[in-house]
């Protein structure tokens, strides 16, 4: 169960807490993605102004003191195209006009992303940061290992993945649907495979190292795969349960993908993984 002040606001990928103030967390946003299907002969038009609408529209509706994003904000990884120069800083100017407390954690996508922003957005790196007490709410990117203070919180939200689920109708034909992703993690397991990040060998009971190592005991908190913001750039099928860019977290065997629950957009309870796993085997041998 989740505590009932942080919840998605449906139909969005949007998380919302409502505590003490106001937060909307937005994960994977790529501008400038559609730039980099150019190369290969692909022509869509830009998609900037179609996400800030959706975006401002939300912060109107829901007027938060602040708007986290859980990285990705851009496309290009080693470079940043012309079309990033162009449209990032004024998506952010943009925003700032109606949440003054703007933070982005960095993603793997946003390399060189501080100079394309105004100096009162607030950049932190991908470790993430955390908010809220009773419960705490660890909050960062996927792709990278967070912060043990991270990793210490009851509740943990990323994005990285863009989960998706995939389903075959009956005349055999595939549509790809947005989902999100709410499962539990095993602290004793997430210690361990710390651990072995941090290069610490010890047969003692893995969280009491870690603790006397990082200063943080960790618990078995739940977890939150937030879906893409953009919802044109694919994912990681979660009935597929492909292996590819899921990150050292969801690699380590702390966290229960098989047993993960997953939701449309929509709140529909579509079942764990492992269900639907088992139902597109059955499917695909009709």
């Amino acid at each position: 169960m989740l505590p009932r002040h942080l919840k998605p606001l449906i139909p969005f990928p949007v998380l919302f807490m409502e505590d003490s103030e106001r937060i909307l967390i937005v994960a994977d946003l790529h501008i400038g993605w559609e730039m980099s299907l150019t190369d290969r002969g692909l022509y869509i038009p830009s998609q900037v102004h179609k996400l800030q609408t959706k975006l401002l529209q939300i912060v109107k509706e829901y007027e938060p003191s602040r708007l986290v994003f859980l990285g990705d904000i851009k496309q290009a990884i080693a470079r940043t195209s012309m079309e990033e120069w162009r449209v990032v800083p004024k998506f952010f100017e943009e925003l700032q006009r109606h949440v003054e407390d703007i933070v982005v954690i960095l993603g793997n996508h946003d390399g060189d992303l501080e100079p394309l922003t105004p100096s009162t957005i607030k950049i932190l790196p991908s470790t993430g940061f955390v908010i809220g007490n009773n419960p705490r709410i660890g909050l960062f990117h996927g792709h990278a290992w967070p912060s043990p203070e991270v990793l210490s919180s009851e509740i943990l939200v990323m994005g990285h993945i863009h989960p998706v689920v995939w389903f075959r109708d009956r005349l055999g034909l595939w549509t790809v649907q947005q989902v999100w992703v709410k499962t539990a993690c095993s602290g004793e397991k997430l210690a361990r495979a710390y651990l072995k990040y941090l290069n610490i060998q010890d047969r003692r009971e893995p969280r009491e190292v870690l603790k006397q190592t990082v200063g943080v005991r960790f618990g078995n908190p739940k977890l939150i795969i937030v879906p893409a913001f953009n919802d044109l750039v694919g994912g990681i099928s979660v009935n597929r349960l492909e292996k590819r860019l899921m990150g050292p977290m969801l690699h380590s065997r702390g966290v229960d993908m098989e047993g993960a629950e997953v939701y449309l957009l929509d709140g529909t309870y579509l079942g764990t993984i492992e269900q639907l796993q088992t139902r597109l085997t059955a499917s695909s041998q009709d």
